[in-house]
């Protein structure tokens, strides 16, 4: 599983970090600091959530 953030789309509301900080870290304003990421073996439920979780609908996955 991949994920990518669509930074012209994220607003800095930090939900993705809130709900899988592993995956996405912020930067220093608050933003998500992921542009493609790998997510790793078991963490896919986490990752799952904050893309369904993004309420601008920045981030997408790929199978």
């Amino acid at each position: 599983m991949r994920v990518t953030v669509d930074h012209d789309k994220c607003q800095g509301h930090a939900l993705c970090f809130g709900l899988d900080p592993e995956n996405f870290p912020l930067d220093d304003l608050g933003y998500s600091a992921v542009d493609e990421r790998v997510i790793p073996p078991g963490s896919e439920d986490n990752a799952q959530r904050a893309y369904q979780g993004c309420p601008e609908r920045a981030i997408s996955v790929h199978l």
